[in-house]
């Protein structure tokens, strides 16, 4: 199954590759993930927890708070 990928930049100019997944033990793409959102960090990984890492099921979750 492929995987859909997105490269964006992080502060230090390295480019991260975002897949279907959050990881928020990395900090540019928590950072990415929650601007996205348009939550805070906390909220981001309460809702991974919550959720699981898949972007649709955080998206989901954070649609229905």
């Amino acid at each position: 199954m492929e995987t859909n990928r997105l490269h964006i930049m992080d502060t230090k100019t390295k480019i991260l590759t975002i897949n279907d997944e959050i990881d928020v033990r990395k900090p540019a793409e928590l950072s990415y993930w929650a601007d996205k959102f348009e939550v805070t960090n906390v909220k981001l990984k309460a809702a991974v927890n919550a959720a699981g890492p898949s972007v649709k099921a955080v998206e989901t979750y954070l649609r229905k708070r």
